[in-house]
Formats: structure tokens, sequence, C-alpha cells
């Protein structure tokens, strides 16, 4: 089960940092007993400047690739599947080029990544794969021009900025160390914003999902990622002081909230947007502890429905703490009115009494 949590992450991951320069298909079918490619990237915008910032991973994406990323190393098995594939490819195009009577050169030809965790040297000797040190850097190992295809070790590749978005795909400890250098970076940069979300969504599957199948390392994944939601929050804080404005930290923790359920859910429900102003008052402490609570929710529906009673819970809470036994049934209440009727009552909510709001949402729906 965790490893295909773990293969989920690593498709969406890909796909969110390539989309912005080229077509990413995840799942792309080949041949006709259907062998499923993980991401097959095809550039079409050129922008340097992004590219430049992925790093190595621009750099490989600068021809049309095929990623095949592996939470473990792959076997010979597996790394002759993901050749499969490639060829599968080539006869593809064969067969177009031949149809539209143009001509074919291997240049348009895929290029294929193997992405691993780690590589023995026995693995890599076995395919004759070697490094192209004057091109590449080390821990990539080339097989064959014809094959165009590179195994990518990633324990091996040099630990600095221009592998980082690789080394977030890598495990134990090279991952861990890859998420510290993610964590520094600008609050405001946008890969670390994406990053950061879809390591917070791994998180949630491997603790909702595969809870019993948890390996040790992932056990420790999962407290290296939980902590950066502090620092998250620590930032809006430290912003807030600087301006020495309460409205200044509400603000960033509104902002924070915004872009967090934009991103984690899709997009914002209309009742979600009720509640942002008031949970944006909250205390840090407590909205942390509800950030992680939406966390663990699943993207779908029912984790929708779910984050809005979490919201609706909090700002009732915050307003009156005393209502007790009687918070599920306020809630229930609250979420059935019309969002007209619930903007409203929740712009009312901090002059309304605790007996007022007893005799309003306090009533078992008939």
């Amino acid at each position: 089960m965790t490893r295909f949590i773990h293969d989920r992450f690593a498709k969406e991951y890909l796909e969110e940092l390539l989309s912005p320069i080229g077509t990413v298909n995840v799942g792309r079918d080949v041949a006709s007993e259907v062998r499923e490619i993980d991401v097959y990237f095809t550039p079409s915008n050129a922008i340097p400047e992004y590219s430049e910032t992925l790093g190595l991973l621009g750099k490989m994406a600068n021809t049309t690739a095929i990623f095949e990323p592996f939470r473990n190393p792959a076997n010979v098995s597996e790394i002759c599947s993901c050749l499969g594939k490639l060829l599968d490819v080539r006869g593809e195009l064969e067969r177009k080029f031949r149809r539209e009577n143009t001509r074919y050169d291997d240049g348009q030809l895929p290029k294929l990544w193997i992405l691993m965790p780690t590589a023995s040297k026995a693995l890599v000797d076995s395919f004759n794969a070697i490094p192209d040190t004057e091109n590449w850097m080390q821990g990539i190992y080339f097989l064959g021009e014809s094959l165009r295809t590179a195994i990518v070790a990633i324990h091996q590749l040099p630990e600095t900025p221009e592998t980082l978005w690789l080394r977030i795909l890598g495990k134990g400890g090279v991952q861990q160390r890859a998420i510290s250098q993610l964590s520094a970076l600008a609050a405001d940069d946008p890969l670390r914003i994406i990053a950061l979300e879809l390591l917070y969504r791994l998180q949630s599957n491997l603790v909702t999902d595969a809870p019993q199948e948890l390996e040790p390392e992932e056990r420790e994944l999962i407290m290296t990622i939980a902590p950066l939601f502090q620092q998250e929050i620590q930032a809006a804080q430290q912003q807030a002081r600087e301006e020495g404005l309460e409205q200044g930290r509400q603000e960033q923790q509104r902002l924070i909230l915004e872009n967090f359920l934009r991103v984690r859910f899709g997009e914002i429900s209309p009742k979600m947007t009720v509640f942002l102003s008031p949970i944006s008052k909250l205390q840090a402490a407590e909205f942390t502890v509800l950030l992680l609570a939406i966390s663990m929710l699943t993207v779908d529906e029912t984790g929708r429905e779910a984050a809005v009673k979490l919201l609706a819970e909090s700002a009732l809470q915050m307003r009156s703490p005393e209502l007790g036994d009687l918070l599920p049934t306020a809630v229930t209440n609250l979420l059935a009115l019309p969002v007209a009727e619930l903007t409203l009552f929740v712009e009312q909510l901090p002059q309304l009494s605790a007996e007022e709001l007893r005799e309003r949402l306090g009533k078992t729906p008939g």
C-alpha cells in the first residue's frame, strides 16, 4: 500500500514541477498489452529561467522524456520493463512517421530517466551503464547511446541546490535533508509552496491510508514533514510582528488558510469562504492544530465536507466554547443554512450571546 502512496506522490510531484514548461501525461498507455508509463513529458513552453530553477530536473526536461520513479531500488526485471515501454514508444513513433510518409530519426525518441533512491554497482554494471562526467554530474549512468536511457542513483547525486528537486524523490536521510533544504527556501518561493503541499498530502496519505504498514524510515519522514506546518505559522507571526499589527497577523493566517485549502482541494467552496475571516483570528497554536487536522482528510468530496465542518466547529468554539455537547448539533444546523444566510450569521457571531447561539443552533433538526 505505501509503495502506491509514494508512487502517486512522485507522479504528482513531477507533473506539478514540469507542467509550466511542457505537456505532462501521467499514466500514458503504450502497446496492445497496455503498459503504463509513469510520466511522459513533452517540452512546449521555453522558459529558460524556470528550467534553470529546476536544476538537474530542468536539464532532463530539455527534450521529450519518460520519467520512471521508484521508491525502492529497481531490480533487473523492473529496469527491463522500463526499457520495454521505451521500445513500445519507439514502435509507435516509427508507425506514425510511416503513415505520414515523413522521415524518422532517433533524436525524436524520448529519453528514459529511471529515478532510483539507490543503485548498486552490480546493477549498473549489468547494463553496461557508465557515467558521462563531461556533460552530467555523478550519480547518472547512461546505457548505450541508441537506448537513450539513464539510471539516476539519487543517493549519489551531490547535495547541491541543482539536485534538490530530484533529491525530494529520494529515500531516508537523503530525502529528509532535501526536505530541510526545501523548507529553508523563501516562504513565497512558488516551487517551495507546491512541493510542501504535496509533501503534506503524502504525510496525510501515509498516516490515514496505511498506518499499520509504515516502515521506520516512513515514520521518520512523517516526523520530518510535520514541523513544517509550525514553521509556516511562525513565519506568518514574524511578519505580523514586524508590521506591528494584529491585523497583519490575521491577514497572513487568512492567506495561508486560503492557499492551503485551494491547493489541497482544487478550489474553495462558498461555505469554506464564509469561514476564512473568523478562522484567521485564531491563535497560532489553534490555527496550526486546525491545519494539521485538515491535512489528514481525504482529497475528495467527503474530505471537503469534513473540512467545512472543522472550520465551522472552530468558528463556533472560538465564539462560545461553552457550547459543549451542543456543538455537533450547532454545526449541523449552521451548515444547513443557505450560503447567504450562513454568511450573515457568521458575520453576526461576535454580537451573539451564548444563550442566543443555543436558541438558534441548539435545536435538534426535525
